[in-house]
């Protein structure tokens, strides 16, 4: 196999603000990087989506594994794992990926916490693996179950969301991959189109954190193919039998949701969420956008503290 190397260094650590030791499985046929730190009774296994990368959980990750077991785990194209370029970026390929590394790595009991894509691809894998998912912790991330309604409530969210109108204008003019293959200069007004709302968090270390996976338009495959599985349809979301579905909604699960988000729309999801999970806990993040983990550091923090009791 030819050997591809990440495009972020393992060893990178953007003026201290990522302090975590890099770790690498070949298990899905390219590197893919996890952090695994800490230990206690709760594993948490964190899933980022678009376009970031775990670094949009480190003041999390600082305190949570304080507590107990977390891993991170970048997905194929974001972050310090791999961009193979003879893959292909849609939903059912990142599901194929968490599986392998989960497996490969035993986690057991884990409470997933997910992030805008990480929760599709997070929901994917509890279905194809319910026996391993103790606990849900969507944070500005759908939780698709089978419910009836979804496709409706994703055709009226991207009606609503300037960032899913763009990429359906982009991926109809043929404009999508040129346009997100430049995200290492145009990172900033894309993380802004979808929501966040604290420009104070914006130094050099974080934009270099948030640019660094994306050196060239080859290594952007991984945003590019999000966005463009979006627009031509590409992405299949898991369908569970009836079984795996009241198996799954009898899990405790909590979501965290920033109002201000500007891509995923509480006012369609947090429906989907409630279908999901009857007996779950909502809590509204009214001054957040759509990098809660960002914009209220703090909330998300102590709320999925709270949550693992």
């Amino acid at each position: 196999m030819t050997t591809i190397t990440p495009a972020v260094p393992s060893d990178a650590t953007f003026d201290g603000t990522w302090p975590f030791t890099a770790n690498y499985t070949d298990a899905p046929g390219y590197p893919a990087h996890y952090i695994d730190v800490g230990e206690g009774p709760e594993t948490l296994l964190l899933l980022h989506g678009e376009p970031t990368w775990s670094y949009l959980f480190r003041h999390q990750i600082a305190e949570w594994s304080r507590h107990h077991r977390v891993i991170a785990v970048d997905h194929m194209g974001f972050g310090k794992s791999a961009t193979p370029k003879d893959r292909t970026y849609w939903l059912q390929d990142h599901v194929d990926n968490l599986e392998t590394v989960a497996l490969a790595l035993d986690l057991r009991d884990v409470t997933l916490v997910m992030h805008d894509f990480g929760g599709p691809t997070g929901m994917g894998f509890a279905v194809r693996h319910p026996d391993r998912v103790k606990q849900i912790v969507s944070v500005n991330g759908p939780t698709p179950l089978g419910q009836p309604d979804l496709i409706d409530r994703l055709v009226a969210n991207a009606g609503d969301a300037p960032w899913f109108q763009w990429i359906l204008k982009a991926h109809d003019n043929g404009t999508l991959e040129p346009l997100l293959g430049q995200l290492d200069y145009t990172i900033l007004s894309t993380l802004k189109l979808n929501g966040f709302e604290d420009p104070s968090i914006v130094t050099d270390a974080w934009l270099d954190a948030y640019r660094a996976p994306f050196p060239t338009p080859a290594e952007a495959a991984g945003a590019i193919g999000w966005a463009k599985g979006f627009a031509a349809g590409a992405h299949k979301f898991e369908e569970p039998d009836a079984a795996t579905r009241a198996a799954i909604s009898a899990k405790p699960a909590l979501a965290l949701w920033g109002e201000k988000d500007r891509t995923l729309h509480a006012k369609h999801f947090l429906p989907l969420f409630e279908a999901a999970f009857p007996n779950g806990k909502i809590h509204r993040l009214p001054e957040a956008g759509h990098y809660s983990p960002e914009d209220a550091p703090q909330d998300v923090t102590s709320h999925v503290l709270s949550f693992l009791g």
